[in-house]
């Protein structure tokens, strides 16, 4: 059974997680198959960058705890749950965010490098209420994006906030009408697109980095010695939109 489509848009690959009935809720099956669309981003040069979203306007309502009770695991070892949390893409991926994005569904959309919402959604960590943790990166990455009290809060009182509210805190890069988010999220993913695939992938590497500044020192001697530099001074110099090769 497919629960994961994906359609190319462009140079973008529109990744839709297609549970409806369990509100877009993560299973093995939703792990595995989103493990693999994310590897097809990867893997083919055409594609520069992902846009992750839910069908009928759900984001994803987090780990499915009838499956989890029966044993199903919601991760992929080495990949996190629901095989991107912990994943090391090179590639651009964009969360479009309908509806709910709550528990691992929120830390699928924390594991993304932007987050375009619509006003309406909902985003929460409620794992301390159900007396577990947000341990899909939530813990962890929040107080990274949000101020310190404010990740607390969202921690330990369990309560969601509106995507109007997500934005107004610098948690989401665009806030949208509802029902505009995939789209929006597309368009920003084109826009990635005009640049550089080498340099991106190299931005992302730096960011995760333990030691940043030997990462920068590392990623930007390749990227002196790349195709794609020559190219991009050259069509500078010469007024025109460069034509990345991703070499």
């Amino acid at each position: 059974m497919t629960e994961v489509r994906t359609e190319r848009i462009g140079s973008t690959l529109l990744i839709t997680i297609d549970r409806p009935q369990a509100r877009n809720a993560v299973n093995a099956a939703v792990a595995a198959q989103l493990a693999a669309a994310l590897d097809e981003l990867e893997s083919d040069p055409t594609l520069r960058a992902g846009v992750l979203t839910g069908a009928e306007n759900t984001f994803s309502a987090g780990m499915d705890l009838k499956a989890a009770l029966k044993g199903e695991s919601p991760d992929i070892p080495g990949r996190g749950f629901g095989g991107l949390t912990e994943a090391e893409l090179a590639k651009p991926l964009i969360a479009a965010v309908e509806g709910f994005a709550m528990g691992g569904g929120f830390e699928l959309a924390l594991g993304c490098d932007l987050i375009v919402a619509a006003e309406d959604a909902t985003f929460g960590l409620p794992e301390v209420k159900r007396g577990l943790i947000a341990a899909g990166g939530g813990v962890i990455r929040l107080p990274q994006r949000i101020p310190h009290h404010l990740a607390m809060e969202f921690l330990l009182t369990g309560e969601p906030v509106t995507g109007r509210r997500a934005g107004e805190l610098g948690l989401v890069n665009r806030v949208t009408p509802a029902g505009d988010a995939a789209a929006v999220a597309v368009g920003l993913a084109e826009k990635l697109a005009e640049n550089a695939p080498l340099a991106l992938a190299a931005v992302k590497k730096i960011v995760r980095a333990a030691d940043p500044k030997a990462a920068q020192r590392e990623e930007i001697k390749k990227l002196m010695q790349s195709k794609d530099v020559r190219e991009g001074m050259t069509a500078f110099a010469e007024r025109r939109a460069p034509k990345w090769t991703g070499e």
